[in-house]
């Protein structure tokens, strides 16, 4: 299997993540013809610098024309009063927090400020280009997932997030050429280091906050972050969008045969701190069939226990995180019908699951024992339906997917929240699922 490792040691954002994907192979032609494809008056130029000794590959993006200006005194002319301006170790600045950049906003604000591209015309865009599925469906991804954090940090309805003409158009570049890249490598999965999110405070239209800005913060939920060196943001919102939609889990460096190494620099030099952003493509070992682990089981006869309340404790121990919880019909002492209840549970959890048996029904004994069980690998993939994200489990054996379905709570919310039927909207996620290139059904 193929795997791609990110070293966020200096964060991640778009610019260093396309100088990564660039020094590891990516052809610069390739992401060139993407932003023409786009149409949007943007260009894209490759230079080898040095950050801290190490040579890597910097990504400079120009919007109309202007080619002259280094990218740093780019951003620095077409900031705005009301946006985010904070400049970020890569030299991006004003894209990263869309929202702030809405006609109500600038109007508010008195700026008068054109209100800039929605994500329904970005979307628009992105749909119309001449590009390969895989990198289309990437690319509208991660702008929903950066749409969806900002419509959250600021109480606004996600199609009501504009962004401000020149930052989306350099934001535009940023993920479609992010989506392009990955497709061309092919790999089967992104992994992810804890991200280093820099430190200090950013100044926003809202006041002082400390980083990382509450967008970041929220993409990176479920992710390992830490903050170290530089007191600058190191993850934009872009790159964490990134992060947040090819990566399927995070961890130290994978055991692999490697391939190539590839360096992305941010725009800033720190001293004695190497402001890259490094990809790591191999061969990983061979995944095993399934996994063999210790799980205990918890029983109890009830003959004396409505059916109620033995629906709540199945749901309260699933709350609990117990691994499954069940009932079986039985026939017990005295001709009475009972259920058994039965819990599987992490051998660390089998003392608190015991405990909730017995607050939670009438039985004055709970059986346990431990017992082996093989599992297949699975995970979660994300897909877009028509109204929204939804989750895919996926259940992978010798590295092939042999099961998926959609995520039922998910459907379930979506269905509740755009009015349509429920089996629709699994329907709709199952076909979205198999839309999607080989490689990316494997998580």
């Amino acid at each position: 299997m193929r795997i791609a490792y990110l070293d966020c040691f200096s964060g991640i954002s778009g610019d260093m993540f396309l100088g990564a994907l660039l020094d590891t192979g990516v052809p610069l032609q390739l992401l060139r013809d993407t932003v023409a494809k786009l149409d949007l008056g943007a260009d894209l130029e490759l230079q080898r610098t040095e950050r801290s000794g190490i040579n890597a590959a910097k990504v400079n993006v120009y919007a109309h024309g202007e080619k002259d200006l280094p990218r740093e005194e780019f951003w620095k002319q077409h900031s705005h009063p009301h946006e985010h301006t904070h400049q970020d170790a890569s030299g991006a600045a004003g894209h990263s927090h869309a929202a702030e950049a809405t006609e109500t906003v600038a109007h508010r604000h008195g700026r008068g400020l054109a209100p800039g591209r929605g994500l329904s015309q970005i979307r628009q865009i992105i749909t119309r280009a001449e590009l390969g599925n895989f990198t289309k469906h990437m690319a509208l991804a991660i702008f929903e997932r950066l749409g969806a954090a900002e419509a959250k940090i600021h109480g606004i309805p996600l199609e009501s997030v504009h962004f401000h003409e020149v930052g989306a158009v350099d934001a535009m570049v940023d993920i479609v050429c992010a989506a392009a890249g990955a497709e061309h490598l092919g790999v089967d999965e992104w992994v992810c280091s804890p991200l280093n999110v820099g430190g200090g405070t950013v100044e926003c239209a809202h006041g002082t906050f400390p980083i990382p800005a509450p967008a970041t913060l929220e993409l990176l939920k479920n992710a390992p972050i830490y903050s170290n060196g530089p007191q600058l943001e190191l993850v934009t919102p872009t790159g964490a969008a990134i992060v947040a939609t090819l990566v399927t889990r995070f961890g130290e460096f994978p055991s692999m045969t490697v391939e190539a190494a590839g360096y992305g620099a941010g725009t800033r030099d720190f001293p004695r701190h190497p402001n890259v952003l490094r990809l790591t493509i191999g061969q990983a070992e061979k995944a095993k069939a399934s996994v063999e682990e210790t799980v205990s089981v918890l029983e109890a006869s009830l003959d004396d226990m409505t059916p109620q309340l033995f629906g709540y404790v199945l749901e309260r121990a699933l709350a609990e995180g117990a691994l499954d919880a069940f009932g079986t019909p039985l026939q017990m002492k005295k001709n009475r019908p009972g259920m058994m209840l039965t819990v599987l549970a992490r051998p660390a959890d089998t003392a608190r699951l015991a405990e909730l048996v017995f607050a939670e029904t009438t039985t004055l004994g709970v059986r346990v024992r431990q017992e082996q069980r093989q599992a297949l690998r699975r995970g979660l993939i994300a897909v877009q339906t028509p109204w929204g994200e939804v989750r895919v489990k996926i259940a992978s054996l010798n590295g092939r997917v042999s099961n998926f379905a959609p995520e039922y709570d998910d459907c379930c919310r979506v269905a509740r929240e755009q009015r349509v039927p429920l089996k629709k909207v699994m329907q709709e996620a199952v076909r979205a699922y198999l839309e999607l290139p080989a490689a990316k059904q494997n998580g």
